[in-house]
């Protein structure tokens, strides 16, 4: 198990926005954390006192960059992703911060190459499955120049 201050010193979200309590196990496709902070008020992503579903998503993306530095090679700092679309989430609930239970957060690499990584994911409570959906993460999004724009 990776701890959170592992988390901190391995993933670009840092302060109250590193969401994610730990990284419970992983292997060469996926990966399965716990978080708590959907219950903490003063997590940066609730509005007006709630923290929404949708912001599951959030998790998931940590959970994705957690997964690229667990399979870095050691003692190198994984390339920052960025999440460029999220496909066919589902949300089963309209809010996570009446969630009592830690939240179960597992992704899995679908496909991808050095730069372009697609995974599927679910964020869900241990008995269900809150939201769940795929996201494409870029790792260098100036690698993706249009054709012909640098002849």
């Amino acid at each position: 198990m990776l701890d959170h201050a592992w988390l901190l010193a391995h993933i670009p979200h840092q302060g109250s926005m590193c969401l994610l309590d730990a990284v419970l196990d992983w292997d060469e496709q996926h990966i399965r954390c716990r978080a708590s902070s959907h219950r903490d008020v003063g997590n940066p992503l609730r509005f007006e006192g709630r923290l929404g579903a949708a912001c599951g998503v959030e998790y998931a993306a940590q959970a994705m960059a957690a997964h690229g530095a667990a399979l870095a090679e050691s003692g190198s700092r994984p390339r920052a992703g960025y999440l460029a679309s999220v496909r066919g989430v589902e949300l089963a609930v309209n809010r996570l911060d009446d969630i009592a239970a830690d939240l179960l957060i597992e992704a899995e690499r679908l496909s991808g190459d050095e730069n372009n990584i697609l995974y599927s994911f679910t964020v869900g409570d241990g008995t269900r499955t809150l939201l769940s959906g795929r996201a494409a993460v870029i790792l260098d999004a100036g690698r993706l120049a249009v054709s012909g724009e640098n002849q």
